[in-house]
Formats: C-alpha cells, structure tokens, sequence
C-alpha cells in the first residue's frame, strides 16, 4: 500500500514542475554515484586480481626463513619429515645474497640460487615471463644466469647477443674484512633468460644454480637462506603443521603474510575510494531531502485526507519514506545495471585502452564482485533512508486542513 501511494505520487502531476526536475535531479545523481561506485571498485578490483597473480606467479604458496640471521642449517633427516608432512608437494631451497653485476655497467642485485625443483613452486619458467632466451640456471662449475628485464638494462647485459662478458661479485664470508681485493668472490657467468615478472621483481632479483652460489659464499652442504613450497589445500593448516615442525628458530609464511603490506594497502585503497565516491550519493540525497520536502508541501490536502480517514502519523511517514526508497531504487538500479553493461563491454572487448604501454596488459582490467554489489545497494539503502526520514518525519507530525 505504501509503494502503491509513493509510485502514484511519483507519476502524477504537480503544480511547480521543479519538484520533478528535482526528483529526477536526484534518482539521476544517484544512478551516477552507484553507477560510479560498481565501475571504479571493479577496476580496481581488476587491478588487484593482476597484481596479486602477477605476486603468486613469483612467490610460492609457504616460504621458510630463519628468525634470526641470513641462513639456517637443514638436515637430510629434516627435509624428509618436510617432504612427509600432509600438504606439501614440492620442496625448493634457496641461496639468496646481494651482489654486484657488471656488464657493460655495474649493478647491485640480489642473487637467488635456486635449485631444479624451483620452477615447480611457482610459475616463473613460462613464456609470458620469459620474454628473450630460457630459464637455464647451469650447473656448479658451468652456472648460467636469468637477469630481471630491469637488470638487463642496468648492467647492459644482452642475453641474445651477449656483447660484454656478465661477471658477478658475492661476498666472501671468510675474508676478515670486506674490500675489492680478497673481500668479493668473482665470477665470469653466461646470461641465459631474461625474465619479466613485475618491476619490483625485474629490477632487484638474477637467478642461478644454487650450488654454484654456495660454493662461491663459502656455505655448507646443509645451509640454506629459505626453502620455498608449494602446497595443496589450507594454506593456514599447513602452515600451523610445519611451525610445529620446525620449531621456533624458523618462521613459516604464506604467500599473504609474505606480502603483508602490499595486501594492506590495496585494500585501505579501496576503502578510501568506496568513500570518496560514496560522497556522490550524499550529494544525491541533499537533492532527495529537497525533492521530498517540496512532495510534502504539493500533497498537503491528500495528507489530511489520509489522516481524516483514520491514517496515523505512522502509515504518513511510511508513504514518504517509501517515495524515498522509490526514487533510490530507481536511481540505483538504473546506475547499477548501466554499470554492468559498462563492465561487460570492457571485459569483452578492451574499449577503453592503458596509456603507456609499458604495463603486462595495455586495457584495464575489471573483474566485478558480487560483494560490491551488496555493498552499493545497502549504502544506497542507508542513505536514502536517512534522506527520507526527515522529510516523512515532518509529513507525519504536521497537521494539515483541508480547508484553503
């Protein structure tokens, strides 16, 4: 009965056109802000999803590091009870330490000496990120190098016609004393691959045999500085059976907790834009409050009808504050179905297209979520409410006559 009165007074004719210039004013305002809201949060949404497979193509589902100090020794004993714990599937160690690159120019880098089984815990070893050559670290005497693309201009390094000759410096841990003479172990090194992940990536990581680096850092045959996993099933339950396993002197990461910060800031971003644009929606229903201020006024006769025929200040205040509801859910389901139309079209066909060119993708990227939807309606629904409310609230409470 509410909605019936609210659509009747919607369609009907006024006496001043202004009060439908401004209902439409408002249902316009709020299919713009809902409609602004879908598309700008599934952009970044898109974003998200990129950056964060781009981040689970390099670091793998559990990393495990010392608590304290750059390296840890593992047992032969210990990396069998690892490879028997229930969920682990494929087991990579790693050798990691800053280095010095020189091609053409020099660089500092940080090397990762990995082993076979290190391209089975992530997704590195594709062509997509690997643009020029392959992924071949060598072997201990004859090691080959895999440069970040970033790299490879930094150091002047040509891995498809290798000009200049790449020579790596690591530190020698027994030398008293860090200096260019016995300080630094040095190495000439044939380039490989380049790979090209992300930047933050492609500008700081080579990756090489793992034995040639313990080799060249004078490490024992025990001694690691992570081992890297990939899992199947919960990565918490995993990761609470080897923190049982390897006790305190190890600390176990999930691919989130590896990346802790990054996932923190990605969504205090989207908070901070839900409510940047929500503001349009506040703006909407400035225009609601006046466009229902100015109903109230128009429909003061049929008020007093209503009330002289048995109506309560209640089922008044309802009528209004369904006219309100009305004009949000016209506006937001209007904007919302516009902006899935919108989304669609640029998850089929690329229209609107990245500037640049200097990213993995050269479109923006959408992916919508059934929880901004949910999102968008109740903030719709809290703030039509809230406009309506005053405006009904007044419609109730005044006595009108119907004398004139």
């Amino acid at each position: 009965m509410n909605l019936l009165f609210a659509w009747r007074y919607f369609r009907s004719n006024k006496s001043t056109n202004a009060i439908n210039v401004i209902a439409w004013i408002s249902v316009t305002a709020i299919a713009v802000g809902s409609a602004a809201l879908i598309i700008v949060l599934s952009v970044f949404n898109g974003f998200e999803d990129l950056v964060k497979g781009l981040y689970a193509d390099f670091y793998a589902d559990i990393r495990v590091v010392p608590v304290r100090g750059k390296t840890f020794h593992f047992s032969a004993e210990q990396i069998a009870q690892l490879k028997r714990t229930k969920g682990v599937a494929v087991v990579s160690f790693v050798a990691e330490e800053k280095a010095v690159l020189s091609g053409a120019l020099q660089t500092i880098v940080s090397v990762k000496g990995v082993d076979e089984q290190y391209t089975a815990v992530n997704r590195i070893n594709t062509t997509e990120h690997i643009p020029r050559g392959k992924f071949e670290l060598g072997t201990t005497a004859e090691p080959k190098l895999v440069v970040g693309a970033g790299i490879e201009n930094a150091a002047g390094i040509d891995v498809e016609k290798p000009i200049y000759t790449a020579t790596i410096y690591l530190p020698n841990r027994q030398a008293a004393r860090l200096s260019a003479d016995d300080g630094l172990n040095a190495f000439s090194i044939a380039p490989a691959g380049t790979f090209m992940v992300q930047q933050d990536f492609d500008n700081k990581y080579v990756f090489t045999d793992l034995g040639f680096v313990k080799y060249m850092l004078n490490m024992d045959a025990d001694e690691f500085s992570a081992i890297e996993i990939k899992i199947t099933g919960d990565p918490n339950g995993v990761k609470k059976q080897l923190q049982v396993l390897l006790g305190k002197e190890l600390l176990v990461e999930t691919r989130y907790e590896q990346n802790k910060s990054l996932y923190a800031v990605m969504q205090v971003e989207k908070w901070v834009i839900y409510g940047i644009l929500s503001l349009i929606l506040v703006v909407a229903a400035f225009n609601m409050i006046g466009a229902l201020t100015m109903l109230v006024l128009e429909k003061q006769k049929d008020i007093a009808v209503l009330k002289a025929m048995g109506a309560n200040e209640q089922r008044v205040q309802r009528i209004f504050l369904s006219e309100g509801v009305l004009l949000a859910t016209l506006g937001g389901g209007g904007g919302i179905l516009l902006a899935t139309f919108i989304c669609w079209l640029q998850i089929r066909f690329h229209l609107i297209k990245l500037g640049g060119n200097t990213f993995i993708i050269d479109y923006y990227p959408v992916k919508m979520v059934p929880g901004d939807f949910v999102l968008v309606i109740a903030t719709i629904a809290l703030i039509a409410i809230l406009a309506a409310w005053i405006p009904s609230r007044k419609a109730g409470q005044q006595l009108f006559s119907l004398k004139s």
